[in-house]
């Protein structure tokens, strides 16, 4: 069974929350590629956010994992959840280390790591643990973890843009399983909904996360091979710090995403973001393409 077939049939509608906010609308001229932050923008994402799942939805989304990969034990699933926190914490930790601020883990690497502890502490079979594949172990946990579904007029907002000549990019903190998961809610793989694979910037690839300002920079620099200044493109994403902060510092034009109460993040705690604000704020990705004045 592929990686897409696990979301595709794992995978259930979900509505987004309404979040109150007034949408603050205009014209963009100029703008000639818009780049799409994922989860709680492109997706309504179950959790609000990918890694950001709670502790009791953990042990249940491993335990309906584990079961999937043929690993019958019960009492494997706590440890197994907190050696997941443990790995990834050990892993951003050593790469703040090495100076990078805001680290992204490989997932895959991850999962190998806990399906070895588990199996020197006995609690799982050696065979068991030998014989795992931890890239389906992941996407078994986290179509469980935090389940996605295409967020509202999506398709028709990507066709508009698409249609109207702008160049389309991702950039999100993501893992290996984010495309496939996009290839299963939306029917296709990202470049067939105009993302061409040389604008597809996620984390994981790079060993950096937002709100770190690597991820943006790469794409940045991708657009201006193309001709395109950062000035000219616009970065569409749910949260000020993670998505509207970032992008800002590289000079992209920006729009929040407040679509979805369970992903939007004002962040009005966070001092670096006095005195920075979207140029648009948008409850629902129709409202996008009218926006942007060719």
């Amino acid at each position: 069974m592929s990686y897409a077939e696990i979301f595709r049939r794992q995978s259930r509608p979900l509505v987004p929350i309404p979040t109150g906010e007034t949408p603050v609308l205009g014209e963009l001229a100029g703008i000639r590629a818009v780049l799409f932050d994922v989860y709680g923008t492109l997706v309504v994402s179950g959790s609000g956010e990918v890694g950001t799942t709670k502790s009791a939805a953990c042990s249940s989304a491993l335990a309906g994992a584990f079961q999937a990969v043929g690993i019958a034990a019960a009492e494997a699933v706590g440890q197994g959840v907190e050696l997941l926190d443990r790995s990834i914490n050990a892993s951003h930790a050593e790469s703040r280390k090495a100076g990078i601020d805001y680290p992204e883990v490989d997932i895959v690497a991850i999962w190998r790591q806990v399906l070895a502890q588990l199996t020197r502490r006995r609690l799982i079979e050696p065979s068991h643990g030998g014989a795992v594949d931890p890239k389906r172990l992941a996407v078994e946990y986290e179509v469980r973890a935090n389940p996605c579904w295409p967020m509202p007029n999506v398709e028709q907002c990507l066709a508009e843009l698409r249609g109207r000549g702008l160049m389309l990019g991702i950039v999100s903190n993501a893992q290996f399983y984010t495309p496939e998961m996009i290839k299963a809610l939306l029917g296709g793989p990202p470049e067939i909904w105009g993302f061409p694979a040389d604008l597809q910037f996620f984390s994981y690839r790079y060993g950096r996360a937002k709100p770190g300002t690597a991820l943006l920079q790469v794409a940045a620099e991708a657009l201006r091979r193309a001709g395109i200044s950062p000035a000219e493109a616009l970065y569409v994403g749910n949260d000020m710090l993670n998505d509207i902060f970032p992008a800002a510092k590289v000079g992209l034009r920006t729009a929040l995403f407040a679509g979805d109460r369970r992903s939007l993040r004002r962040r009005e705690d966070v001092r670096e973001l006095a005195g920075i604000s979207p140029d648009l704020v948008l409850t629902d990705l129709v409202q996008l393409p009218g926006c942007i004045i060719i």
